[in-house]
């Protein structure tokens, strides 16, 4: 197995660290999305599920956010085609592998042509994720040329990492939902904000600016700005002083 360099060891351990200074269930596949999609030198990273009894499939993280638009559309569309990743999970297969490794004709099918079409990638790598019953679930790292035997060695070695970082989206949903009705009374008096507005609203009362929540969310600081723009419409504000301070009053924010 080809030698990982110190950087390697440090991307992980960036990440290891971001996971944990995060606490928001629904960004945390976002996050990761962003690190792999910089480790990996990406055009796109996304992690998506199948359920394959309604034969539909939803994305739970994905980089970078502009294909945010498509991303549904996208994973039905590779349902539909039988991806080569698709009958390879099924098979019980759970080591990172790449599409030419899985498929013969990669290179002349569709699957590459409409990913090189509308991302600019020529290349997939496949890294497999826990799923359940009747439910598939991967990460897919998109780029255009092939991924190096140190990235492919990389990738094995942080794929345990990845399953433990599941773990622990699975774990902080779960103690948010243990919260039952306390966080129900918070729902109700929350002026209609959605769990992602709270935490760009978290995050503003921390004084962090709109570029540097971006990065916290892996988000562009255009969606960070229309996220503000939706909160300071249902509170009733203009502005971030305005929008802090009614947030603290009413306990919306700490």
């Amino acid at each position: 197995m080809a030698q990982l360099t110190s950087r390697d060891y440090e991307r992980m351990l960036d990440l290891v660290v971001a996971v944990l200074e995060n606490d928001d269930p629904d960004a945390l596949w976002h996050l990761v999305a962003g690190h792999l999609h910089e480790a990996f030198g990406c055009n796109t990273v996304l992690f998506a599920g199948v359920d394959l009894a309604a034969q539909a499939g939803r994305a739970e993280g994905w980089a970078p956010d502009r294909i945010s638009h498509a991303v549904e559309d996208l994973i039905d569309r590779r349902i539909r085609q039988r991806h080569p990743l698709l009958p390879y999970l099924t098979a019980g297969e759970r080591r990172p592998v790449t599409m030419s490794q899985i498929c013969d004709r990669w290179r002349h099918s569709q699957w590459r042509s409409e990913a090189f079409r509308d991302f600019g990638t020529t290349q997939q790598l496949g890294l497999p994720m826990p799923g359940g019953e009747n439910a598939l679930r991967t990460v897919v790292l998109g780029r255009k040329g092939d991924f190096t035997e140190r990235e492919l060695a990389f990738a094995a070695r942080i794929q345990p990492l990845l399953a433990g970082v599941d773990s622990h989206v699975r774990e902080l949903r779960r103690l948010r939902d243990a919260a039952g009705r306390g966080a129900g009374a918070v729902d109700a008096d929350g002026h209609g904000l959605t769990p992602r507005e709270f935490t760009v609203l978290g995050l503003l009362a921390e004084g962090l600016t709109a570029d540097v929540i971006g990065r916290r969310l892996t988000i562009s600081r255009h969606t960070v700005n229309r996220h503000l723009e939706k909160i300071y419409r249902k509170l009733g504000t203009n502005n971030r002083v305005s929008t802090v301070s009614l947030a603290r009053r009413t306990g919306l924010v700490v």
